[in-house]
C-alpha cells in the first residue's frame, strides 16, 4: 500500500510538471480555456457569494465575542478581516472549486479515458495534457484568483454588518483596527494562495479522471477520490503557506 501510494504520489507530481512546462507551449487552446473559465466561473460565483456572508458573520461574531472578553473590542474589525481574507477567502474558493468544478472536470476527463478518446488523440500525436489538461488547470487558476476577491469582499461586508448591527460595535472602530493592522502583503498572500489552491484544484481533478479504474463505476469514484485528495492537500498547503508567510512577513508594526 505505502508503494502504491508513493507512486500515486509520483505520478500526480510528474502531470503537475508536465502540465506546467505545457503552458508555455504552442498552441494554446484559448478556446478551450474560455469554455472552461465560464463553466467555472458559472458553478462556483453564486455558491461562494452565499457561502462567504455566514463564514463572515461567524468569524465576526466570535471575534468579536473574544476580543470583547479580553477588553479589546477596537481589535474586533481588523483580526475578524485578516482572518477571513488571509484564510477563509482563499479557501472558501478552492473547496468550490474543488468541489463543483474540479469534479466535474474529472468526470468530463474520466468519460473520455474510458471512451478511449485520450487514447486516439495520442495515436493522432495530439498531447492530451496540452489539449485538455492545461485549458481546464489554467482555468480553476484565473477562477479562484478573481473569486478570491469577490469572498473577500462580501464575507468583509457580512462580518461588518454583523458585527456593527447585533454586537453594537462602531463602523468607526471596524474600520480603523482594519487600517491598523492590515498591510497589502495580507491581499497578496490570499491571492497566491488562491492560485495556488486552484492549480491543485484541477491537478488533482485532471490526474484522477485521466487514471479511472473499473469503467464508468471508477468514473464515479476517481471524482469522489478528486474532491477528498483535493481537500485534504489545500489543508496541508495551506499550512505551510501561512507558516512560512507568517514567518517572512513581520507583522504591520512589529
Amino acid at each position: 500500500m505505502i508503494t502504491a501510494a508513493l507512486r500515486q504520489t509520483g505520478r500526480l507530481f510528474a502531470l503537475a510538471a508536465e502540465v506546467s512546462r505545457a503552458i508555455f507551449r504552442r498552441p494554446f487552446q484559448f478556446r478551450e480555456f474560455v469554455e472552461q473559465f465560464w463553466f467555472v466561473a458559472g458553478v462556483t460565483i453564486l455558491p461562494a457569494a452565499l457561502v462567504s456572508i455566514p463564514f463572515g458573520a461567524v468569524i465576526a461574531l466570535q471575534v468579536g465575542s473574544l476580543t470583547e472578553q479580553l477588553g479589546a473590542q477596537s481589535f474586533t474589525g481588523g483580526a475578524s478581516v485578516l482572518a477571513v481574507v488571509q484564510q477563509a477567502s482563499p479557501l472558501i474558493v478552492a473547496l468550490l472549486i474543488a468541489g463543483a468544478g474540479g469534479s466535474a472536470i474529472c468526470a468530463d476527463l474520466g468519460s473520455r479515458t474510458i471512451r478511449e478518446e485520450l487514447d486516439a488523440m495520442k495515436v493522432m500525436g495530439v498531447s492530451p495534457v496540452q489539449r485538455l489538461v492545461v485549458p481546464r488547470v489554467l482555468a480553476t487558476m484565473g477562477v479562484a484568483v478573481l473569486l478570491n476577491g469577490l469572498v473577500s469582499v462580501v464575507g468583509t461586508l457580512g462580518g461588518y454588518f454583523f458585527n456593527v448591527v447585533l454586537q453594537g460595535g462602531t463602523p468607526g472602530a471596524y474600520l480603523s483596527s482594519f487600517s491598523a493592522l492590515a498591510q497589502p502583503a495580507d491581499l497578496y498572500i490570499s491571492e497566491l494562495k488562491a492560485l495556488v489552491f486552484g492549480f491543485i484544484a484541477g491537478i488533482v481533478a485532471a490526474y484522477r479522471g485521466l487514471n479511472p479504474r473499473g469503467g464508468p463505476k471508477g468514473v464515479g469514484d476517481a471524482v469522489n477520490q478528486s474532491v477528498v485528495i483535493t481537500f485534504l492537500l489545500l489543508f496541508f498547503v495551506n499550512m505551510v503557506m501561512t507558516a512560512v508567510y507568517l514567518q517572512i512577513v513581520p507583522p504591520k508594526g512589529g
